[in-house]
């Protein structure tokens, strides 16, 4: 199964994402949310080990860098994740990694024709 070809995202771009994902917590809600699907900030807070109003803050960081989004359910607001920002990130890593590749086949080619 071939995977669809998408341009590697800007940079700065994908550093907003990453900066968003280099905090612990950020991280753990960013799983919690890809592994148990949609979840309101009551849920999201069970297992936690802060607050609330600090989980709230951390949505919102997420939400920025376009990694959920929440929606009104009644009296809650649930949030999920946007795959495709992910997407963009695996999009830039796997550039990083094609242009490492690169390099090292440059250098074996290098040192076995030197």
């Amino acid at each position: 199964m071939s995977r669809r070809s998408f341009p590697a995202p800007d940079p700065a771009d994908a550093a907003s994402v990453f900066a968003a994902l280099g905090d612990e917590t950020r991280l753990a809600i960013v799983t919690r949310l890809c592994t148990d699907g949609p979840q309101s900030i009551v849920r999201l807070t069970e297992r936690a080990h802060v607050s609330r109003q600090a989980i709230t803050k951390h949505l919102h960081a997420l939400a920025h860098a376009g990694l959920v989004r929440s929606k009104r359910d009644g009296r809650e607001r649930i949030w999920q994740m946007q795959p495709r920002r992910l997407g963009d990130a695996r999009r830039y890593l796997d550039q990083i990694s094609a242009q490492w590749d690169a390099a090292i086949d440059r250098l074996r080619a290098l040192v076995e024709d030197g």
